[in-house]
């Protein structure tokens, strides 16, 4: 069941203004033991399907991680993390890509600027054919991380905070940062929330461990998915309808055209609880017209 707990205004002003928001410990101590056992369990054998490595070994982990191993699909509809996605981009959703990312320790020399990855917007082929100045909110992405990352310089994801309403890439500082970059203190089972315009990249790594993540990224239903164009048979399967209709299928069979393309349960969610089925943040409006 979704929970249903309007979002503050502090929250939601935090990200149409910052571009970024912290939800502590949406995932308990069982989840996260689970996501570990089934990252390892990945990683650890030969599927190459997906796979996206660095040539140094750095860097390792899967794409459309959800249809993988089954220790992934509550993510699909999290009942905290969904209902906050949908107080923040609206009703019309579908998973565009969902993560897994295991980030190894920088050798101990590594200069304290180092970023992988660099500073960097999601969804790039929007930029590539629109530029920057064009690119509404179209993606808020949700990042669980599974292992301890309280101390500095461990790998976590940076932010810049406020660059989502640029439109053109922030200036860099000597130290190769936006101004005011914000390296989060995260504990396992934080998820840190941040849309696709929200400049972000890779934090030095110099913890003992391999930093363990998995990102699942909401988009509106018109924008076509990052990590995969329909799902295995096999895999819907498994699927309440609520989770088949975010992975792209539709929640009920219809001969007839219909605009709104059928029936949308997270709109009569929304309707149900009292939640508006769309967003149009004010400054998101401003940015688009400077």
């Amino acid at each position: 069941m979704l929970d249903s707990t309007p979002l503050t205004a502090a929250d939601r002003d935090h990200f149409d203004q910052q571009g970024y928001l912290i939800v502590r410990q949406p995932l308990d101590a069982g989840t996260v033991a689970r996501l570990l056992e089934a990252g390892d369990r990945l990683l650890a054998g030969d599927l190459r399907s997906g796979r996206q490595q660095a040539v140094d070994g750095r860097y390792d982990g899967f794409r459309n991680t959800i249809a993988l191993d089954d220790a992934f699909i509550p993510l699909i509809d999290h009942p905290q993390i969904l209902p906050t996605v949908v107080q923040l981009l609206g009703a019309d959703l579908h998973v565009m890509t969902s993560h897994l990312i295991h980030k190894r320790p920088d050798p101990a020399a590594t200069p304290a600027t180092h970023r992988l990855p660099g500073w960097h917007r999601d969804y790039a082929m929007a930029m590539g054919d629109m530029g920057h100045r064009a690119i509404p909110r179209l993606l808020v992405k949700c990042a669980y991380y599974l292992t301890d990352l309280t101390e500095p310089s461990r790998g976590a994801t940076m932010v810049a905070p406020g660059s989502h309403l640029l439109t053109e890439p922030p200036a860099r500082g000597e130290n190769g940062d936006p101004a005011g970059a914000v390296e989060p203190s995260l504990q396992p089972g934080d998820c840190l929330i941040f849309e696709n315009r929200t400049f972000h990249a890779g934090g030095l790594h110099l913890g003992p461990e391999t930093r363990k993540a998995i990102m699942v990224g909401y988009g509106y239903r018109w924008v076509m998915p990052m990590d995969f164009r329909s799902q295995a048979p096999d895999f819907l399967q498994k699927l309440t309808p609520l989770q088949r209709f975010l992975v792209g299928e539709p929640y009920e069979e219809v001969a007839e055209f219909q605009v709104s393309g059928g029936r949308n349960p997270l709109q009569e969610w929304c309707e149900e609880h009292g939640f508006s089925v769309a967003r149009h943040p004010q400054v998101q409006a401003q940015a688009l017209q400077e």
